[in-house]
């Protein structure tokens, strides 16, 4: 249930009026495994075990997940296939395969292959912050999460999510605090940074378990280097690493979050929904508070 990596995204509108349109629309394309000759296959699955439903609902926060299977055919494999039928058929028929033909080969091994093909699976956990307006997504990777909102938008048409711009960028704001020593809002430095100098090929130097307030970080940021990566602790509650991107990532709830979710009791369920409502609120609350520290959202 706890959320290791946060991309996040403005919903703008009421494109979506109540939990039961948004489980319809999910409900359209549900999970599928792989076909014989399918590569790939995403669809919706239940986020809360043991329900069946594709939502979960709690407070003001909606939970989906989806699901995608990808089939696994290493390139070397399908070449030493074709390479035995290479040798096959000039050794019977007494001459040399051409390219065109051979290509014609690896097309058919490999539609031979695929139906046998082991498969790897994974899931991408998101929720709905209504109260917020936000749109959570377990993922660090920007194509994962797009592609959740491309499903979204496959069962609503035009679902209005878009990523938030701020008024002051990321790198430039995280460069100042670490040249002030001090962040704000909740927000306190914690031991990882990742700096790097102008340009394309410009130095990049990673620093951790180390006090970002010493001469030695200062120094890199007197010589032009830009904060790419910065771990942050907000009110002693989250810790995270906030990139240039607006991502969070290594997020770790700590302990008194852990404990205060596991006073829920020893119900599964009872379990399931409490951590769900306490991350989501203290989630929300940390996006609001980065976004406020980061000069707040440009218009669009």
């Amino acid at each position: 249930m706890w959320f290791k990596q946060l991309s996040f995204y403005r919903i703008e509108g009421d494109a979506i009026a109540d939990a039961q349109t948004l489980a319809e629309a999910l409900a359209k394309r549900p999970f599928h495994p792989c076909g014989g000759l399918d590569w790939s296959s995403v669809g919706w699955i239940s986020p809360a075990p043991g329900t069946g439903e594709f939502i979960f609902s709690a407070r003001d926060a909606w939970l989906v997940a989806l699901k995608r299977e990808e089939k696994v055919l290493p390139g070397a494999v399908v070449r030493d296939f074709v390479d035995a039928r290479v040798t096959e058929i000039e050794d019977k028929e007494l001459r040399k395969v051409g390219r065109k033909e051979k290509q014609a080969l690896k097309e058919q091994v490999t539609d031979d292959l695929l139906p046998r093909a082991f498969t790897k699976t994974g899931r991408t956990t998101a929720y709905f912050d209504n109260a917020r307006g936000w749109l959570m997504v377990d993922t660090g990777t920007a194509s994962r999460a797009e592609t959740l909102i491309s499903e979204i938008r496959e069962g609503i048409a035009g679902f209005p999510a878009r990523l938030p711009k701020t008024e002051l960028s990321p790198s430039t704001a995280m460069t100042s605090w670490l040249a002030d020593g001090v962040v704000g809002n909740g927000f306190e430095l914690d031991s990882e940074c990742e700096l790097k100098a102008p340009g394309d090929n410009g130095a990049v130097v990673r620093v951790t378990r180390m006090d970002l307030t010493s001469d030695e970080i200062r120094q890199h940021i007197a010589n032009g280097k830009q904060v790419t990566r910065l771990g942050l602790t907000w009110n002693e509650k989250i810790s995270f690493v906030l990139t240039d991107s607006l991502q969070l990532k290594r997020i770790q709830f700590l302990d008194v979050l852990q404990e205060e979710a596991s006073q829920a009791g020893d119900d599964m369920a009872a379990l399931f929904e409490a951590t769900f409502i306490l991350m989501s609120a203290e989630l929300g609350e940390l996006v609001d508070a980065l976004v406020e520290q980061l000069g707040g959202l440009a218009p669009t």
